[in-house]
């Protein structure tokens, strides 16, 4: 209650941040006069003496940012036919201080990272932005793209499509590289793997702008990215192996601990086992892959058992989950434990694979000198944003007030009781709101009896049916406000019992015979 009347009184943290703004925003606007009538090689010229002094040093991008915003504006309007609102440059700032920005659906996200983009840009650096698709990677790019080469700045695209080294490379030596988080993480790890500097994509990291944020940072943040290749080990081995497996005896040339699913080869095992492998020594270095192997086959034969660990359909082995009992598709067991299962039941052997680099979505973005976000959705995770990324969430007002009003969400317990109030509402939203509480009081009642009809009236509606939950809603024309013909009268009373009329009739309530 003390920080309600607090708020009220001194404005919330997020108000206050939105007043800092205020000044600048004021500056901006002020600024308009000044470039507004200048032709487009003088806007041109202005704005190059902006990068000149940054490239320089003379000046910082915090000095020249409200004149960057005010050049942006006027060429967007000159190129796009678009310009920026208040609190478009407002979410500009919030991007170029590193924070998130908070922004309603349909208030011009894509417009207002041009702001940031340009006002970095002008570092010479580099500046990504991350959507979730390559449809919005494109779309804004191309769509973006006039007013960036009106300012003199090339633009890239990573597309998941495109896979030639010489385009990537080129997309991330422009001024504005634009792209999906998947390719500019799975870009870093191919840069990662290459054998020179000539060969790597990705020149730096120095400022992103991550569209949906909280989707990429938050929902997606542990989902690994991995490149894996082939171990390069020979088929053949894996059938030996399962040959060796099946002639150790077990209690004498190993042991099993099922609980813990873990088969130990004895000495007299692993003398009989480079005996049948005709190898002097099984845990020597060459042998290194063959002994791994011969461990994956017993734990093939003596642990794991079909239809209950995995089956064989269609000529695969399949892993059945263990807590479902679901066939897994797509999934395969690691470290060879697959190839020797498939070896056991005589199927096809698929070549193993080996991780040769992952990252997770968090630790890639993390590297970033300076990183911002937009999404509709931030304030409810802005606490892990805080402490995972060290980002701040502002909540930027619309341009226009909502007219819209969010109410709370209802919970029913059953089914029946979310349709009865489904019902009501749908009958209650025809009603004078001077009648509603007197039908409330009659009909409420009537609802926790099931086998009931309700009809009535709607103004010029042709007849239809609809079912809540044991009700059937009948709907005859009619205009409102006009009671039922005595016909209709006449008809329920012949057909139904207990007919109660409600608003000249207009609705009606009988239960069936």
């Amino acid at each position: 209650m003390l920080l309600g009347l607090m708020g009220k009184v001194f404005g919330t943290s997020n108000d206050r941040e939105l007043k800092k703004y205020l000044k600048r925003i004021k500056t901006i606007n002020a600024l308009e006069s000044q470039y507004e009538p200048m032709n487009d090689e003088e806007l041109k010229v202005a704005f190059d003496a902006l990068k000149s002094s940054i490239e320089d040093e003379s000046k910082t991008l915090d000095d020249v940012l409200c004149d960057s915003f005010a050049i942006t504006r006027e060429a967007s309007k000159r190129t796009l036919g678009m310009r920026h609102f208040d609190v478009q440059l407002i979410g500009g700032i919030t991007l170029h201080e590193g924070r998130i920005a908070e922004m309603k659906t349909g208030e011009g996200k894509t417009l207002v990272a041009t702001l940031a983009i340009i006002l970095n840009a002008m570092a010479g650096k580099g500046v990504h932005l991350v959507t979730v698709n390559d449809y919005l990677a494109s779309r804004d790019a191309s769509e973006m793209s006039p007013l960036y080469n009106f300012l003199g700045f090339s633009v890239g695209t990573i597309l998941e499509d495109e896979h030639n080294p010489e385009q990537k490379i080129a997309a991330y030596n422009s001024d504005i590289t634009y792209g999906t988080n998947n390719e500019f993480g799975f870009d870093y790890l191919r840069d990662n793997m290459s054998y020179s500097k000539d060969q790597m994509a990705q020149r730096s990291h120095p400022f992103v702008i991550v569209d949906e944020v909280d989707s990429i940072l938050i929902d997606e943040a542990r989902t690994p990215l991995i490149i894996s290749g082939p171990t390069n080990r020979n088929m053949q081995d894996y059938q030996n192996a399962n040959s060796v497996a099946k002639t150790l005896v077990k209690d004498t040339d190993f042991t099993v601990d099922e609980k813990d699913k873990v088969v130990l080869i004895t000495e007299e095992g692993i003398t009989k086992a480079e005996e049948l492998f005709k190898v002097e020594n099984l845990y020597s270095a060459e042998n290194a892959s063959l002994s791994h192997i011969l461990d994956q086959a017993l734990k093939s034969n003596y642990l794991f058992e079909i239809d209950v660990d995995y089956v064989v359909r269609d000529g695969e082995v399949m892993i059945v989950d263990e807590f479902t009992g679901r066939i897994s598709e797509g999934r395969r067991f690691s470290e060879g434990l697959h190839q020797a299962l498939e070896a056991k039941e005589g199927v096809e052997i698929k070549e193993e694979t080996q991780t040769l680099a992952d990252i997770t979505f968090q630790n890639y973005f993390r590297m970033y000198d300076k990183l911002a976000g937009m999404t509709g959705t931030a304030e409810t995770e802005a606490t892990e944003f805080a402490q995972i990324y060290n980002l701040d969430v502002v909540s930027i007002p619309t341009n226009i007030p909502i007219g819209r009003k969010d109410l709370n969400d209802l919970i029913y317990k059953t089914e029946d009781e979310k349709f009865d109030a489904v019902f009501l509402s749908l009958v209650i939203s025809y009603l004078p709101k001077d009648k509603r509480d007197e039908f409330f009081r009659n009909v409420n009642s009537i609802l926790k009896k099931k086998g009931k009809i309700v009809i009535f009236q709607l103004l010029n509606q042709s007849k239809f049916d609809r079912v809540f939950s044991e009700w059937l809603l009948y709907v005859v024309p009619g205009f409102h406000g006009f009671p039922f013909k005595e016909e209709y009268l006449r008809m329920l009373k012949e057909n139904f019992k207990d007919v109660s009329c409600y608003f000249n009739s207009n609705i009606v309530v009988v239960q069936k015979k």
